[in-house]
């Protein structure tokens, strides 16, 4: 009879402890954490089920030039390589001043009211360009003859930041946006350009810089004050090519995509 108080006591300690199981470690926990969100970070050049389903489509697939080729020219540009899943602008090669190999590289598809996001990136003192609305036939001499720009630059060592309207993310030559939102040389920047029925809209790294409408009589006024006045026909096109500027000096571009609107 003297061992039954022992054996009550026995199984209240083993209840006890079945009741309250080792509390989880904070660092696993964390572990897992961080392992969840970089599986779920989509991979670059690729495009998620939700952007899919929205109608995205990709530009540049990460491993091949397919869909570009250079203006007027049906090469893809040797220069233009492809590197590290970007679309990569090898300038080290010049003749007479001009890329070998190079020329501004542009889609084989035209568009008309779209949402294009990029990223991009230069080298110290690099200077490139978004450029849109291109119209490739052979009576224009230059991608720039026919479509406005998204200015890319290095704002910190290029003399053009010295110039307003031809900062990095400006509507180059024509409208300067809201300053200070890009990244400086060597990071990415992730930039977008919305054409929607003559709506025009900047954003870069994520916040709205510039708005304005084409082909109004305020456009034509922008467009008659800069140095784009002596071309008849630029701006004016509601169709037309997407380029990427060959503009002598080193760039990158990945995660190309646009959506139709």
């Amino acid at each position: 009879m003297r061992t039954l108080p022992a054996l009550l006591v026995l199984a209240g300690f083993l209840t006890a402890c079945q009741s309250n199981p080792p509390a989880s470690d904070p660092s696993t926990n964390k572990t897992d954490s961080m392992n969840s969100a970089a599986n779920s970070a989509p991979a670059d050049n690729t495009l998620t089920e939700e952007e899919k389903q929205n109608g995205w489509q990709l530009l540049f697939d990460g491993s091949t030039k397919n869909g570009w080729h250079i203006f007027k020219n049906s090469s893809d540009g040797a220069a233009w390589m492809v590197s590290d899943g970007t679309l990569h602008l090898d300038s080290s090669n010049k003749k007479d001043g001009r890329v070998v190999g190079g020329g501004d590289i542009i889609t084989d598809s035209a568009f008309d009211n779209f949402h294009l996001k990029l990223e991009w990136k230069v080298d110290s003192g690099g200077n490139s360009g978004v450029i849109f609305y291109v119209k490739e036939d052979p009576s224009y001499d230059a991608t720039w003859h026919t479509g406005p720009e998204m200015q890319v630059l290095d704002d910190a060592a290029h003399r053009d930041a010295s110039i307003e309207k031809h900062r990095a993310g400006d509507l180059y030559d024509l409208i300067a946006g809201t300053p200070g939102k890009v990244n400086p040389a060597g990071q990415w920047n992730l930039v977008e350009i919305i054409a929607d029925k003559g709506r025009l809209t900047f954003i870069v790294n994520g916040t709205e810089t510039l708005t304005t409408t084409l082909w109004d009589d305020n456009w034509k006024k922008l467009v008659a004050g800069s140095k784009f006045r002596i071309n008849k026909d630029f701006g004016l096109f509601k169709s037309g090519k997407i380029a990427l500027q060959d503009h002598g000096d080193p760039v990158w571009y990945r995660n190309i995509k646009i959506r139709k609107l």
